[in-house]
């Protein structure tokens, strides 16, 4: 298994601020899947799912992961929430690295992303939000579940708390 940390998880899991507090602690470079892709295309995100649809921004995560599956060690990679949702992008996770599933709850969901206007995947009155976020956290748990190595329950944790948690895995290994 190669020397690098991913990180899975729903929107809001917190997989990028955890993600660089872990590459500074570790001494290991932050990359972040979603910004490498805004900068590959030069469009945002909500650009990419509005122009091209969520199948083609599905297929560029792959496309990423096959290139940094080659290229990348002794990294922190954060990835997309929808990322883990395809068979052979778990694979592609696993075989990169050490994938740690930063497990949220909906009420922590909600919480952390009320007015966020940046998630495709988010937008709408609160109830249809509250709906997409139940929906899409039933949909995708069992996938994050089968595409990681540890789960970490971050709900009622500090981040911190998650760093030591995270780096407490290398003792187990």
């Amino acid at each position: 298994m190669a020397d690098n940390y991913v990180l899975i998880g729903f929107m809001g899991a917190g997989k990028t601020s955890i993600g660089k507090l872990l590459a500074k602690r570790s001494g290991k470079t932050f990359l972040d899947t979603d910004e490498m892709i805004v900068k590959q295309m030069n469009l945002s995100i909500n650009e990419i799912f509005s122009v091209y649809g969520e199948e083609y921004f599905r297929d560029l995560e792959t496309n990423l992961l096959k290139v940094l599956c080659n290229s990348v060690h002794d990294s922190v990679i954060s990835v997309g929430g929808g990322t883990p949702i395809r068979e052979e992008n778990r694979t592609y996770l696993k075989k990169l690295g050490t994938v740690i599933y930063l497990s949220v709850t909906e009420n922590t969901v909600i919480k952390r992303l009320k007015g966020d206007k940046t998630r495709p995947l988010l937008q709408g009155t609160k109830e249809e939000v509250r709906d997409k976020v139940s929906k899409l956290l039933n949909e995708r748990e069992s996938k994050y579940v089968a595409g990681s190595h540890h789960i970490v329950k971050v709900d009622r944790m500090n981040k911190e708390e998650i760093i030591e948690k995270i780096m407490s895995f290398d003792q187990e290994d």
